[in-house]
């Protein structure tokens, strides 16, 4: 079996603990794409091979069973094609596949999955363990291997001190240093690459666009846990959005319309609820800690470029209104977006109350508007993407000026919180009691404006000399 060297250490390390019946239980951390499920479909398919007279049982859960438990067996399918078994195997039931009298069973992780029943005395696997439940692994996946105290292998990347492949991964760690048999195997993107240059040049890719302290790239590629709570952004991270450009009023000076159409403008909105009080006109210019109150702003970017698929945002202007009906705006936005920016793309948050303002932009201003449902899914990806664009530099905020909204922003930057969720999602807020996170959301909305586009090109054609 053509194995690297990384993964072959994982595979006899199993095959030793389940040819002897030592009941080992593994801890194995690939980063993203380095060949964990391979690994996994090699060894399935040695052990079918090998169990295929005498009989017994594979078992292996995934946290979901479409797609990751069909991909699993699709990938099995193909490696029993490639070692000679094409039409020697059966599949049952569409998720058990057996050769001779040995069967792998394919089994979804997910909390309302019905799996009891089933027996595992070949080995059990648990693919993508940070994303299962330690109480469903516990209560019914462990105990189909108890009567045959068989070998366990979790894989997965690392997510937080919480999951169940972290909690496995340390009791491994303490074992070793008592029996000295190793059980936790952690192979991160540089021990990948050793074997593997074009990977190599990927991930570097990945760590350029996304930023080393990213929490997508620290978990899934160099495989070093995230810290659940506490602040969104450092202070070096904050320190890389204060830009050097000044604020705009209006697009770059020039001769009208052939300079704005070398420009490329992108807005992100994010609408206040209407259920609060009107203010008085202290609040409304930005003294409002804690009172409730929280604002519809628009923020207006320039997208620049620095490199393929790579668009720099300059914060260029933003806008703001506190305690002022929807209705009441139509007009101004319209007035912004369209006539003043003539923004390339809009995204809009559409949530509740915010749909019929996010159709209106759209029937007014056409397919350059977005709306965007702020869902859990949806905010935690507005999270990584914002943070991407910051830890790689590609976010600037203008200059200082002493405005109400440039504290605003600083602010809402220095008081965001992160949650990290089990299921690899995130949440970043500002805690209501000390203010909001309007300028904060514009912000992520603004980046996802941006995605996919570059500056606009001039056209023309060169004058003959």
């Amino acid at each position: 079996m053509k194995l690297r060297p990384y993964q072959l250490q994982v595979a006899r390390a199993a095959m030793d603990s389940i040819q002897k019946g030592m009941g080992l239980t593994f801890s194995v951390e690939i980063a993203r794409q380095g060949g964990k499920n391979e690994l996994s479909a090699h060894l399935e398919v040695l052990l079918l091979t090998l169990y295929m007279a005498g009989g017994g049982s594979l078992v292996k859960c995934s946290p979901t069973f479409r797609p990751q438990t069909l991909i699993s067996i699709e990938r099995l399918k193909e490696r029993l094609v490639d070692f000679g078994f094409d039409g020697i195997y059966r599949l049952q039931m569409s998720y058990i596949l057996q050769l001779g009298n040995a069967r792998a069973i394919f089994l979804s992780a997910d909390g309302s999955s019905s799996v009891v029943g089933h027996t595992a005395d070949i080995v059990l696997e648990i693919d993508e363990a940070q994303d299962v439940s330690k109480e469903k692994y516990s209560r019914e996946f462990r105990p189909m291997g108890s009567a045959t105290n068989v070998t366990t292998i979790l894989y997965g990347t690392t997510w937080d001190s919480s999951t169940l492949l972290e909690e496995v991964k340390q009791a491994n760690l303490e074992l070793e240093g008592k029996d000295g048999i190793k059980r936790h195997f952690r192979y991160d993107w540089q021990e990948v690459g050793r074997y593997n240059p074009d990977y190599v040049r990927f991930v570097e890719a990945e760590r350029q666009r996304l930023g080393e302290e990213h929490p997508l790239f620290r978990t899934q590629y160099a495989l070093l846990p995230i810290t659940r709570g506490g602040g969104f952004l450092s202070r070096q991270q904050i320190a890389l959005v204060l830009g050097e450009h000044q604020r705009q009023s209006h697009p770059s000076a020039g001769s009208g319309q052939a300079a704005e159409g070398k420009r490329t403008y992108v807005a992100g909105v994010d609408l206040a609820g209407e259920h609060e009080p009107e203010l008085t006109a202290e609040e409304a210019t930005g003294n409002r800690r804690g009172r409730g109150h929280d604002s519809t702003v628009i923020t207006i970017a320039e997208v620049a470029a620095a490199g393929p698929s790579q668009p720099v945002l300059k914060v260029v202007e933003q806008y703001r209104w506190t305690g002022t009906p929807h209705s009441q705006l139509y007009g101004q936005m319209t007035g912004i977006l369209r006539d003043v920016w003539n923004c390339r793309r809009i995204v809009v948050d559409a949530t509740g109350i915010g749909q019929p303002v996010a159709s209106f932009l759209r029937q007014e201003l056409g397919r350059r508007v977005i709306p965007f449902v702020i869902t859990s899914k949806g905010k935690s990806d507005l999270g990584f993407e914002l943070l991407s664009f910051i830890n790689s530099g590609r976010l600037k905020l203008y200059r200082q000026d002493g405005s109400g909204e440039y504290r605003e922003t600083m602010f809402e930057l220095e008081r965001a919180r992160a949650q990290y969720r089990p299921n690899q999602t995130m949440n970043f807020y500002v805690d209501p009691q000390e203010g909001h996170d309007d300028f904060l959301v514009s912000l992520a909305l603004v980046v996802r404006a941006a995605k996919g586009l570059g500056p606009r090109e001039a056209k023309g054609r060169l004058r003959e000399s």
